[in-house]
């Protein structure tokens, strides 16, 4: 039996206007860093954070993240920090601005800070980065020896993000508990290489729970660009409790139906990384044995949200028995993290996924 492991980041914070405070938490820590944004991020969040530490007499080195989170962007920018003598890396913006930045703190063994702007999905808390060409294909993750040391997320800039992108975060969060599930009754391993602790359990429990409870709420909110209570609990759904709970509880079949949709091309591609996810999620409920009521709780709430719960909804409409066999042969290729919960064969995965697309039209003819 392998050990239980739990891995996190050092601090989170989370709060309204939270970035002027930035430089409180970093004062003790370095005097130097570079800040790292794309030229939208820098108007939404990026100047205030520069401001908030200049404030504190923490110097900044403004650097403008060109858009891809690859090899080359990466030895660019960690040239550009070295020479700045920086000692804390603060990354500012969407995913692949963070995966960066976790990199360039790598490579200069510098204390690693992360500021979302959306709570659109759960790396942010998370010890690896997905690194693309420079084209955006996919090549390979990067691993690190530690989760990064602070996350910050300031809510009202997410209240200002669009509701598209907190939805995206409450379907990839919601995949949590299941997978996690998953891994646990098979004896499976997470994803620090370990077994599911108590507490990766107790985390991802009461992420699902907090999701069913606030996400509709949260959504109004994110509409109408207000923080509300009901909006806090959703960030920190999205982010903390997913991001520990995938990661010290473990990934399962969902993300990797996630990731064996890669192998078709077409308008699917377009969709958000929580929008697949929230079909993968359909399908691998499908692979299980559950009643009609549990299975309509996740495909209502889905579609309360707007997210897609039919192949039609994910751009496949017209996609054949071979399209679907490409994406389960995708999905169950050696190293992809549905053997952590499951020992099924591609066939059972497409059969699964012509499941969750009959029972998500099903319940829409019933509830029209």
């Amino acid at each position: 039996m392998s050990e239980r492991i739990f891995i996190s980041p050092a601090k989170y914070v989370q709060g309204k206007n939270a970035i002027e405070k930035i430089g409180d938490y970093l004062k003790d820590i370095g005097s130097q860093t570079v800040v790292i944004a794309d030229e939208t991020v820098w108007d939404i969040a990026g100047h205030k954070v520069v401001d908030a530490l200049k404030k504190k007499n923490i110097a900044s080195e403004e650097i403008l993240f060109n858009g891809e989170a690859s090899n080359e962007e990466i030895k660019r920018i960690s040239k550009e920090a070295k020479g700045a003598g920086a000692t804390i890396v603060v990354g500012v913006g969407g995913g692949k601005t963070l995966d960066t930045s976790k990199a360039i703190a790598d490579e200069l063994d510098a204390y690693t800070v992360i500021v979302p702007t959306a709570a659109s999905a759960d790396a942010p808390t998370s010890a690896l980065s997905v690194v693309y060409s420079d084209e955006g294909v996919f090549e390979s993750y990067r691993f690190y020896n530690h989760n990064p040391n602070l996350i910050l997320l300031d809510s009202h800039v997410i209240s200002e993000a669009p509701p598209r992108l907190l939805t995206s975060g409450i379907a990839d969060a919601m995949a949590t508990w299941i997978e996690a599930r998953a891994v646990i009754n098979f004896g499976g391993s997470n994803q620090a290489g370990g077994t599911t602790t108590i507490a990766a359990k107790a985390i991802a429990e009461k992420c699902e729970e907090t999701l069913f409870r606030y996400g509709h709420l949260a959504y109004e909110s994110a509409k109408a660009k207000v923080v509300t209570p009901a909006l806090e609990e959703i960030i920190e759904a999205n982010t903390l409790l997913s991001g520990l709970g995938f990661e010290s509880g473990g990934l399962a079949a969902a993300h990797a139906i996630h990731n064996g949709f890669t192998a078709l091309d077409g308008e699917i591609h377009h969709l958000t990384h929580g929008e697949k996810v929230a079909f993968g999620t359909l399908a691998q409920l499908a692979l299980e044995k559950h009643s009609l009521e549990e299975m309509e709780r996740y495909i209502g709430f889905y579609i309360s949200l707007d997210l897609p719960v039919t192949l039609e909804d994910i751009k496949l409409k017209d996609a054949t028995r071979e399209d679907i066999m490409k994406v389960a042969e995708a999905a169950i290729v050696d190293g992809e993290t549905i053997h952590n919960g499951f020992n099924v064969t591609a066939d059972e995965v497409a059969d699964a996924i012509f499941a969750a697309d009959q029972y998500s039209k099903a319940y829409k003819e019933k509830y029209k």
